[in-house]
Formats: structure tokens, sequence, C-alpha cells
């Protein structure tokens, strides 16, 4: 459960810290942060695997980097759920989760060091 709890808070700075870097994404504060970061865990549980799923000849053709497009378009999803939290187009969306992947992986290095 704490552990759980500490993912959350890391994903939300690094969503405060993507907001931050780019113009074109938007955070109301930590507290909408926090929402996204919840937002984001359960849309990628619920429906990233079915994207997925949906769409494997096509990440086979781009050699895997569709998975680039469905992580953009899970982040224009949050955006569009969650009041406060705007990111301005495709390309900001793509950036964003590019970002954010990078972030979350280096914060979550520091998470495992315990």
């Amino acid at each position: 459960m704490t552990t759980t709890l500490i993912r959350l808070i890391l994903s939300a700075i690094a969503v405060l810290i993507c907001a931050y870097i780019l113009p074109g994404a938007h955070v109301d504060g930590f507290w909408t942060a926090l929402v996204v970061a919840g937002v984001l865990a359960v849309v990628n549980i619920l429906f990233k695997p079915i994207l997925v799923i949906l769409t494997i000849p096509v990440t086979i053709v781009t050699l895997g980097l569709f998975l680039l497009v469905i992580n953009t378009l899970m982040i224009m999803l949050v955006s569009a759920l969650v009041p406060g939290f705007t990111v301005d187009g495709f390309w900001w969306s793509f950036l964003f989760s590019l970002i954010l992947s990078l972030i979350n992986s280096l914060l979550g290095g520091l998470n495992n060091n315990e």
C-alpha cells in the first residue's frame, strides 16, 4: 500500500515537472497532478492493454514505435477527463508522454534504491 502511494506521489511530481518544462501542458497544482497520476494509472490499467492488443499489426510494422502513439492517446484521454489538466494538442501530448516516461523511470529508480 505504501509503495503504491509513494509511486503515485512520485508520478504526480513527474507530472508537475513535465508541466513546468513544456509550455503546451498546464496543471493547476499538486492536487490536480495527483489526480492526473491516479487517472493515468487507471487508464493505463484498463484501456492501454486493449489498445495494444488491437494495434499489434501496426506495432509490428512500425517496430514498436506505435506504442508511443498509444501513450500519447492516453495522455490526451486523461487531459479530457481531468479538469485543471490540459495539453495543447497531439505533439505536446507526445512530448509530455516521452518526458513523463523518462522522469518516472528516473524517480522510480530512486524509489527502488531504498
